[in-house]
């Protein structure tokens, strides 16, 4: 498929959206991205992003799409149980987290399966939005790296700064003006072949979870032009829940 069908086609909703939402975006956003050209043209593949806004999602599918890859995203499951919102993302193909669930291994499949199929998945390998007090990428879970592992496909580190203006972490305050700028890499594949064969798949995931969180936290000093700390956040170390609002002792700092 060449870029121009892999947009053709989408599902309808999805179409849709797109057309909505690209003008919203070339109004109130500036661009500045790279590593475009480390997208594949065809097959399945993972695009593993920084989480550091709610907002930051738009700014990924805006690029995926001007770039002919289109994304899927996986969501958390009550999104698409709201009235509008979940009937546009279950009819555009998204895919439901059910989070500590019975049904929490559904998305694993699903992912597989879209990576089969030949589509671009895109999976956030911090799991939420960052709880790092200086917004640099959290400690990563696995579910990035037992896809990647499971289907051999290619996993492109991706690294976002700018949707943190538009809404802070754990903001729910909108600043679209002045205009922001994204600014995203796109990293080159992260090379993962020596762990598909490994006999102990929770350490081939670890490892696998380290080079990816690697490649995007260095990305991310890149565009900062700052060095990050030498441990990632981890929220079970630091007392916090593993999803939902921070503690309120840090809400200060993610309210914006």
């Amino acid at each position: 498929m060449t870029r121009t069908e892999h947009t053709d086609a989408l599902p309808p909703a999805y179409r849709r959206v797109v057309r909505t939402l690209r003008p919203v975006m070339m109004r109130v956003t500036r661009r500045h991205w790279s590593g475009l050209e480390n997208l594949p043209r065809t097959g399945g593949f993972l695009v593993c992003p920084n989480h550091v806004s709610y907002a930051d999602f738009l700014a990924l599918a805006h690029l995926m799409v001007d770039a002919g890859r289109p994304v899927y995203f996986l969501g958390k499951s009550g999104l698409f149980e709201t009235p509008v919102i979940g009937r546009i993302i279950t009819a555009a193909d998204q895919i439901p987290v059910y989070r500590g669930t019975e049904r929490a291994a559904d998305a694993y499949r699903a992912a597989v399966a879209a990576v089969r199929a030949g589509k671009a998945v895109a999976m956030y390998p911090e799991g939420t939005l960052t709880r790092d007090p200086g917004i640099w990428p959290m400690k990563g879970k696995t579910g990035a790296a037992r896809v990647a592992l499971e289907t051999r496909c290619p996993v492109l580190p991706v690294t976002m700064w700018g949707p943190e203006q538009i809404i802070a972490p754990y903001s729910g305050r909108l600043r679209l003006f002045p205009r922001k700028t994204m600014r995203i890499i796109v990293g080159a594949p992260v090379a993962l072949d020596d762990l598909y064969d490994q006999p102990a798949a929770a350490v081939a995931a670890r490892e696998a979870t380290e080079r990816i969180m690697a490649a995007i936290t260095g990305q991310l000093e890149q565009i900062r032009g700052e060095t990050a700390p030498p441990e990632r956040y981890d929220t079970r170390a630091s007392g916090q829940g593993e999803f939902g609002r921070p503690a309120s002792k840090r809400r200060g700092l993610f309210n914006g």
